[in-house]
């Protein structure tokens, strides 16, 4: 993480994706930013997951892995799409909103990680530390650190990290991918 954020950084973030998504749902378009509203963290380019739940249960995940936009159109962008375009899901209904849970994810760069055996990977994956890319070919998947809290073991992690990509489960102990962590600076609303 280059500079931590704020705490009213935070705030403004959890708020913009808020709006957003609220937006959006009931087909209102949203304003331009006012720059001079954002801080310069904000307006610099930044990578970002928004991540909603209801009553703990996932209800949409979408993101950046690489910094591309201003952070705070990043979160605004991936808002709207974790709430509309997740395909696991059906879009969020107006009917939901008041009961959606929203985190945000600002991400590290990504590091390629250098392993030389499955057995070597393992010893070097950092649970509750790493979100985790698996790159195979034209195929990648991610999970964000938080999953390590519903998948603790590594060898469970990485074979669902694979199933994740469409590929088999055992695909990472028969085949060298490329791995990459990244760290995350996760923060959601208060209720």
């Amino acid at each position: 993480m280059t500079t931590p954020l704020t705490e009213g950084e935070k705030q403004t973030l959890l708020r913009i994706a808020r709006d957003a998504i609220e937006n959006a749902v009931r087909g209102k378009s949203l304003p331009p930013f006012k720059d001079e509203s954002l801080t310069p963290t904000l307006r610099d380019k930044g990578a970002s997951f928004v991540t909603l739940t209801i009553s703990g249960d996932l209800r949409g995940c979408i993101g950046a892995l690489e910094a591309y936009q201003p952070l705070a159109e990043d979160v605004r962008e991936h808002a709207i799409a974790a709430a509309l375009e997740d395909p696991r899901f059906p879009p969020v209904t107006e009917r939901e909103l008041s009961r959606i849970e929203i985190e945000v994810s600002f991400l590290t760069q990504p590091q390629e990680l250098q392993y030389s055996t499955p057995e070597d990977l393992l010893e070097k994956l950092r649970p509750n530390v790493d979100g985790v890319i698996l790159r195979h070919g034209f195929r990648k998947a991610t999970f964000l650190p938080q999953v390590w809290e519903k998948v603790a073991d590594p060898s469970d992690f990485l074979d669902q990290l694979c199933y994740k990509m469409g590929v088999s489960a055992n695909t990472w102990r028969e085949t060298k991918l490329q791995v990459y962590t990244y760290q995350v600076e996760e923060f959601h609303e208060l209720n």
